[in-house]
Order: structure tokens, then sequence, then C-alpha cells
């Protein structure tokens, strides 16, 4: 009976140890994948729901499968629309010459207009719907604040102060627009970005820029900006848009601005703000937004549901035009860029064909390309070894005296799971502890034989 015990016992045990080594064994599994091919993500500086908030409609936005920089993915056609001409999926209908459209049997051509250039887009999903020469750099006058509002807005609070001096504001280009800052006086920010966008004042945009670290430092980060929203046409020389030797943007890149802009609240606000008071000395006088398609001014229709966004005037760049609309849950932004004929009105009648246009088209085109910012490189990721539990004794000791093996090192891990070197350990610890087992039975026979004793 003693005999039988003690074989099960080691038996048992054998069982038990083979068992534990097995356990500690690595399971086989596929090759993980690569962690640097992460899904594309979208580019920061455009935050996700651009222009939801004043779209009033759910969703997001897709991410843009591109990884190169100036060129947007032009999305298939929807199904209703059948077939219809094959997109390139480089995006490479806006850099064509002339109008690009590609519209559903039966839907109305895009309006014919003078502008040099111009683009319609929706707002929420960056679809452009129709565009002529997007990508034709232009001088674009003050809808170059735009650019300069989505890459300051974010850097001052808007009841930070700043005492304005004389010589911020001794370059300021002859024949500027100005909202009327007086040096001496102290000015919150959100004083001095009514003034951008009501009175498109270049004394504000000094001396907020002023507030942002210097003309210098804000003419860099504007640059940095159109670069990091794939904005590459634009090249910034002064960042209130003042005609400069080699200082362009396209309709493009201006309905870009726009539309981050409008993802921002605060740009929202000042943008479609019709009338505000302004400090001056002793107190404050009134001024008035001079986007005539916002406010109904000179002659000129509102619009319905406009947002803003921001018009401009120069020498070189004509009469120049970013806006935006919201009808129920859609909102349509469109540039206009130097109409050549009909006046000084004849930009706002131009955005206001684009927007019809857009609006009476929703589903009826196939988009032509998009307004979504290229892909951000991703950062390789670090290799961290996954944390494991406490390793035991018999794993201590299988660690300290490895198994040789016949696989070269350098393809030991490729060549699979590692079991080919522990399970030799586990067996030959089971016939080591088998041994043990049958010298202490043979040993508790001896003692229980009665000629022993």
């Amino acid at each position: 009976m003693i005999t039988r015990s003690v074989m099960r016992s080691a038996l048992s045990g054998t069982a038990a140890l083979a068992a534990g080594l097995l356990v500690l064994l690595p399971a086989s599994h596929p090759a993980a994948a690569d962690s640097r091919t992460d899904p594309v993500v979208r580019a920061p500086g455009l935050p996700e729901g651009a222009a939801i908030a004043v779209a009033g409609a759910p969703g997001t936005p897709a991410p843009s499968s591109s990884a190169t920089p100036h060129r947007s993915v032009a999305p298939a056609a929807p199904a209703h629309l059948g077939a219809g001409p094959e997109v390139p999926t480089d995006g490479s209908l806006l850099r064509r010459d002339g109008v690009q459209v590609l519209p559903a049997h039966g839907t109305p051509a895009p309006p014919e207009l003078s502008a040099l250039s111009w683009l319609v887009a929706d707002a929420r999903t960056g679809e452009v719907l129709a565009a002529r020469d997007a990508h034709r750099q232009l001088p674009p006058a003050s809808t170059l604040k735009t650019l300069f509002a989505v890459t300051t807005l974010p850097r001052l609070s808007e009841h930070a102060e700043h005492l304005v001096t004389e010589e911020e504001l001794d370059d300021i280009g002859p024949g500027s627009s100005l909202v009327g800052v007086v040096p001496g006086v102290r000015y919150e920010a959100a004083d001095l970005w009514r003034g951008v966008f009501l009175s498109s004042g270049n004394d504000a945009v000094r001396a907020l820029s002023e507030m942002n670290g210097g003309l210098d430092a804000t003419v860099k980060q504007m640059r940095d900006k159109a670069k990091l929203l794939g904005a590459l046409d634009t090249h910034v020389v002064s960042p209130d848009g003042y005609d400069a030797p080699g200082q362009v943007s396209s309709a493009y890149d201006l309905a870009v601005f726009g539309r981050t802009g409008l993802a921002s609240p605060d740009f929202v606000r000042y943008s479609s703000t019709v009338d505000a008071e302004f400090p001056g000395y002793g107190g404050t006088f009134g001024i008035m937004n001079t986007n005539r398609l916002l406010t109904g001014a000179d002659g000129v229709e509102a619009y319905p549901g406009l947002i803003g966004v921001k018009n401009g005037y120069t020498t070189d760049a004509g009469y120049t035009l970013v806006a935006a609309a919201r009808h129920g849950n859609r909102t349509l932004i469109v540039t206009v860029m130097n109409p050549q004929w009909g006046g000084a009105h004849a930009v706002y009648e131009e955005a206001r064909e684009l927007l019809d246009w857009g609006f009476g088209a929703h589903g009826r085109v196939t988009p032509v390309g998009s307004l979504r910012p290229p892909a951000a490189p991703l950062p390789p990721r670090p290799t961290v070894e996954a944390a494991g539990p406490e390793p035991g004794a018999v794993e201590k000791a299988v660690r300290a005296h490895p198994v040789p093996s016949a696989t070269p090192p350098a393809h030991a891990q490729a060549a699979g799971s590692g079991i080919g070197g522990v399970l030799p350990v586990a067996f030959i610890g089971a016939a080591a502890l088998s041994g043990l087992a049958l010298f202490l039975v043979r040993r508790a026979g001896a003692r229980s034989d009665p000629a022993d004793g």
C-alpha cells in the first residue's frame, strides 16, 4: 500500500510539473501588425466635427486618406447618381484649368461668373461641389485675415489687455482700412477682434500681432498654420493681407481657412457680428461690418442664413470674399476672387449665385475634390516589452540554464513560438522526478521486507 501511494504521488507530481512548465510556454499566435501602420488620423489644427456647430448637423467629416499634403481626395459618386464620370482619387480635378463640376443628368450647371477663381464646398464634409481654377495663386487682400484669425485666436484670451504704442502702428500701408485704434489706449483682445472682422482694421491686426509676440512671429505662425492645413498655395508676407510682393493665396486655400474658422465659436461669433461699439478717446463709437452680404447695406440684399466670413479689397487683388451660409442642416462655404465686371458689388452677387446653386445641387453632383487636410505623419512608437507575472523558481532556473537550440539566435524568434527550446526542459524535469520517485519506492520496499529486520 505504501508503495502504491508513493507511486501515485510521484506520478501526480510528474504530471503537475509537466503541466506547469507547459503553462509557462508562450502561446503560438500570428505575427502582430507593425504598430506604426496605424489608421490615418486628421491633421492637428483642424478639430473633429468642423462646421458642425454652425451647420447643426450630427456626425463628423471623414478623415482624408491622402498622404500627399497638397492634394485632395475626390469622393466617389453617390449611389443615386449612377456610375457617372470617373473621378481621379488624387484630387487632380481641382488642379485643372477652367470650371470643374460633375453634375448628374439634368442638374443645372454652375452660374457663369466673371471671377478669376472661385469655389463652392460643403462646409461640414469638406466636399468641393464645383470650382474654377481653385489653386490659382492670386493676391488675397483682407480675406487673408481668416488665416490670421484661425492662427491667433486660440493663442489670445479675449479678456487679455494691451496698451497700444505708436511704434506698432507706424508701418501700416497707406490706404489701409482702419478701425481707429488709438495709441496710448488699453484695449481688450475682444475689442480688437471686432475691429478686425467688422472694419477689416489693419491697425487692429497690428495690435493683436504685438500681443502675439510680434509681427515676424505672427507671420511665421501663419505660414506654419497654412502648411499644416494643406494650404500650400498661400505665402504670407503681411498678416493683414495688404498688397506685398510675393503675397498670394487661392480660392481653395481661403475656403480651407474659412472652413477651419467655422469650427471655432469665437470665429463664428465675430465674423457674423453686424455692428458693435469700439473704444476710442474717452468713450466708444459705433462700427459696422463691411460684408454687405451679411448686413444688406449699400443696396446689396442680405443673404438668408449668412454666417460671415470675410471680405477684402486691394488694388492688386481686386474684390475678394469668403462667405458661409446655413440652410437647414447644411452649411456651404464659397470663395470668390477678383470679379472682372460688375463693379464693387459684383463679388457679393457672384457669391450669392454660387450659394444658390450649391444649395440647389445638394445630392446631385459628384464632388470634384475635398477641403479636408492631409494626414499628419505618425511618429514611430517605441518598442515596449509587455510586463508579465513574476517568474517562479522553476522558470528562473530554466531562464538561467536554457537548453541549447539548433536554431541560430537571429532566427529563433521567427522560427516559432518558443516551444522547441522550453519543451525538452519539461520532459527532462519530468524524467528526473520519475527517477526520484522510483528510488523512493524501492527504498520503501526494502524497509518493509521482513528479512531485513
